[in-house]
């Protein structure tokens, strides 16, 4: 069985010394996990620090571990950023949660014309948190040292934006000739994916992408709802790259 994964500050992340795990990261690992001294666990900072960990001592709401080694995994190149329209419900949490454990680095929530959901204040700064909270506890679960970033609701310009400075711009559109599959990866840079809402991308959304450098692409005959069609592109995508071909850093 893998040890769990939790997080902890890259400081204290030594090998060969003790670290103490409280708070919420702590309440889990002693409460819920209900971990005991002599069980394994791998600690991460969520950005490339990786350290397994024997549990020494368990308290109420926390737990000290020994740390025996530390690793630290480069940023994954090429970058995949994933750009999702506001699903409705919950469908956005789990495109986050998919999006997550494929392997995406960056998640942009984008409010697209015809997104039937809207961020708006308090809301949006919830939504914003949901989506946060559920990136972090799938990075856990996948066991990723590298977490994703889920930056705040972008607009059309904003998006526009990225593709432009992106080393590969892509949307996914049904009515595309060009076949996502078909795609030469670049080994570098960021590549920036776009996924429509569930009532399609408006014509001077597209203009604005294309203008931007995006080319427009299709996944396959069929078609996807929002909510699972950006983690079936990033699989296509990370498959041409080295970072499905390379294991990585495997923890005990």
């Amino acid at each position: 069985m893998s040890a769990p994964v939790f997080w902890s500050p890259r400081a204290g992340l030594v090998a060969g010394t003790r670290v103490v795990l409280d708070g919420a990261e702590g309440h889990h690992a002693a409460v819920v996990r209900r971990l005991r001294a002599g069980e394994r666990l791998l600690l991460t900072d969520g950005a490339g620090t990786a350290a397994d960990c024997v549990v020494v001592e368990v308290g109420r709401d926390q737990l000290t571990a020994t740390v025996e080694s530390v690793s630290v995994a480069a940023a994954p190149q090429p970058r995949l950023v994933v750009v999702q329209a506001l699903p409705k419900g919950d469908r956005g949490e789990i495109a986050v949660e998919t999006l997550t454990e494929v392997g995406v680095d960056v998640i942009v929530p984008w409010a697209a014309a015809r997104c039937v959901t809207q961020w708006k204040d308090q809301r949006g700064e919830k939504a914003l948190e949901r989506w946060r909270a559920t990136a972090r506890e799938a990075a856990k679960q996948s066991r990723r040292v590298w977490w994703p970033d889920v930056e705040g609701a972008a607009s059309t310009s904003e998006v526009a934006a990225l593709i432009a400075g992106a080393a590969l711009g892509l949307v996914l559109h049904e009515g595309a000739t060009d076949a996502l599959g078909a795609v030469d990866v670049p080994g570098s840079g960021s590549v920036v994916v776009v996924v429509g809402p569930e009532g399609g991308i408006t014509d001077d959304e597209r203009a604005a992408f294309a203008a931007a450098g995006a080319r427009t692409v299709r996944m396959g005959p069929s078609v996807l709802r929002t909510s699972t069609a950006g983690t079936a592109a990033a699989a296509v995508l990370l498959a041409a790259t080295s970072r499905w071909t390379a294991l990585g850093y495997r923890p005990k």
